[in-house]
């Protein structure tokens, strides 16, 4: 797969938000805040040439984070 093909994904993971990229998993990072991880997704997306897509997430009202308990 070429860089061409792949898409950058921000979304919400379990109270964290990631940035991944299809078939590169060594670019992934998380993020603690929404704006970090958009900022962030967009500036791999932007050096690799490719879609950036943000996968908005409900609110839970959970708490996922055992360490804030």
């Amino acid at each position: 797969m070429d860089d061409t093909t792949r898409t950058v994904v921000t979304r919400s993971n379990r109270g964290q938000w990631e940035v991944s990229v299809e078939g590169r998993p060594d670019l992934s990072r998380s993020y603690a805040s929404r704006e970090e991880a958009v900022d962030g997704g967009r500036t791999v997306a932007d050096e690799l040439g490719v879609e950036h897509v943000v996968e908005e997430a409900e609110p839970t009202g959970a708490i996922t984070d055992e360490q804030d308990r």
